[in-house]
């Protein structure tokens, strides 16, 4: 499974709004906190939609920190919050206290992650490996930009490997850099001259080490909550006015943003019949939190299943792949179109599309028919909103959202998604183990009848068809 997709640029969707307040100790989503106090903004990689660390993803931070920089990252009275950067597979920033404190990534090739530290997370940590110490005149240098230079180190971890993300200290204990190792740690014993370190010039932030918590973040961010409850609200009641010979609907998939709607619809009064397309791909937690939303708010769910179609177009087609994704259509818009054909004959169905999730939904209006559904007019009440809007609001409301995003997933959809990254992957195939050796067997056996070789199938190369074919990212919400 080491096979990983091109390496591709991440369009600039649009700015996502996020500060910090340094009186708060909190992410807010605004310039103005719901104490009254001016934000700072919090610089991150676009397109910036963070969302919340859960403690899996706490606990793997925190492992790959030890591991690599000899001590934990994370202390146990902060929140973390996660930031997506665009990359070959999966790379995450990690943000503490209003700062960027470090990034890991995930090398497929290597089936490995490395972390590469920011100079902020030296508010929060006294790294014990991969160090470098320098004297102060070399120390005034490198605060200036300059690399590390052989001459003024005083101590080089034997840890040290070329390539090795590592931390620059002086002898007061001060981080005046980060940066990768030119040489080894071999390679310095003797050595009087040479560039030791390249440095990573990053604008030293502001950190805020006060104790925070989610509950804070909660309150900050009260009134911002609140006005974009309101206007989802009015949008809802404004399209089903504007559409008095509809059957109004709500679509869920088991994710977060579709539960976000689900609650802004009861916000709104309403008690919508669920409508859920059954892919035959899900993962149970999904299909348990299916269930356990329409017992809590006493809604009605009307479920049609695509795994016929699925398996039927996969015999004829082969698996579908990031560039070629056919199965959209066939396991989630058929079956929404026979519920709506067959229950109403034609409905609005009210769908948790975000304009942050990708350029395609940036570009999407915000009412819409999909050509493939034409019985369902959308509506995507949640348009506006980033994806700490989504956590911070089912917080509040203290919803039932679907466990898979505390075990390290970041959406929501079959277990086997071609679009899913690498490293989530391996993780899926070691929690799911007889639901992958199943997926790896028939992807196996489609390679065979069809001359693929063995690896095609044990390193994912079926994700990736290279055919150039139209992206079906706006046809995959229903």
């Amino acid at each position: 499974m080491a096979q990983r997709r091109p390496a591709k640029n991440s369009p600039f969707l649009a700015p996502v709004p996020f500060y910090w307040c340094d009186k708060c100790h909190a992410p807010v989503m605004g310039r103005l906190c719901s104490c009254g106090e001016k934000t700072r903004p919090v610089s991150v990689t676009p397109p910036g939609d963070v969302r919340p660390a859960f403690d899996r993803d706490r606990n793997l931070v925190n492992r790959l920190f030890e591991e690599q920089f000899g001590c934990p990252l994370i202390p146990e009275d902060q929140i973390a919050i996660l930031n997506k950067v665009p990359d070959e597979d999966r790379m995450e920033e990690i943000i503490l206290g209003g700062a960027v404190v470090c990034a890991i990534r995930y090398l497929p090739a290597e089936e490995r992650w490395e972390v590469l530290p920011r100079e902020a997370a030296a508010a929060f940590v006294n790294p014990t490996k991969r160090i470098i110490r320098v004297n102060d005149e070399a120390a005034g240098y490198i605060k200036d930009g300059s690399s590390v230079l052989m001459p003024g180190v005083t101590f080089v971890s034997p840890d040290i490997s070329v390539g090795d993300a590592v931390f620059v200290m002086s002898e007061a204990g001060e981080c005046v850099a980060v940066g990768r190792a030119k040489m080894s740690y071999e390679e310095t014993v003797g050595a009087t001259r040479g560039q030791l370190v390249r440095t990573r010039r990053t604008q030293k932030p502001i950190v805020d080490t006060a104790p925070t918590s989610w509950e804070s973040a909660i309150k900050a961010n009260k009134n911002i909550l609140d006005i974009y409850e309101n206007k989802s609200v009015e949008f809802v009641r404004d399209v089903i006015s504007k559409n008095p010979e509809l059957t109004p609907t709500v679509s869920y998939s088991g994710g977060k943003d579709s539960l976000v709607t689900l609650l802004i619809t009861l916000k709104a009064g309403l008690k919508l019949p669920m409508i859920f397309a059954d892919t035959g791909l899900e993962f149970p937690e999904t299909l348990k939190n299916v269930a356990d939303v329409a017992e809590k708010y006493g809604l009605s769910v009307i479920s049609e299943s695509g795994s016929e179609e699925f398996w039927q177009g996969f015999a004829v087609q082969g698996p579908p792949a990031v560039d070629y994704r056919w199965c959209c259509k066939s396991c989630k818009l058929s079956p929404v179109r026979r519920i709506i054909e067959n229950t109403w004959g034609e409905a609005v169905s009210f769908i948790g599309q975000r304009k942050f999730e990708s350029a395609k939904r940036m570009q999407s209006p915000r009412v819409w028919r999909n050509k493939n559904v034409l019985c369902q007019l959308s509506a995507a009440p949640i348009q506006h909103w980033t994806a700490m809007h989504v956590w911070l609001y089912l917080f509040r409301e203290g919803a039932p959202y679907n466990p898979l995003y505390e075990l390290g997933l970041d959406r929501i959809g079959c277990f086997m998604c071609p679009s899913s990254d690498i490293a989530c992957m391996k993780e899926i195939a070691a929690r799911y183990p007889e639901m992958w050796a199943d997926w790896e067997a028939k992807l196996s056996a489609w390679g065979d009848e069809h001359g693929m070789p063995a690896e095609w199938a044990e390193k994912s190369l079926w994700r990736i068809r290279e055919r150039n074919e139209e992206d079906a990212d706006t046809d995959s919400h229903f």
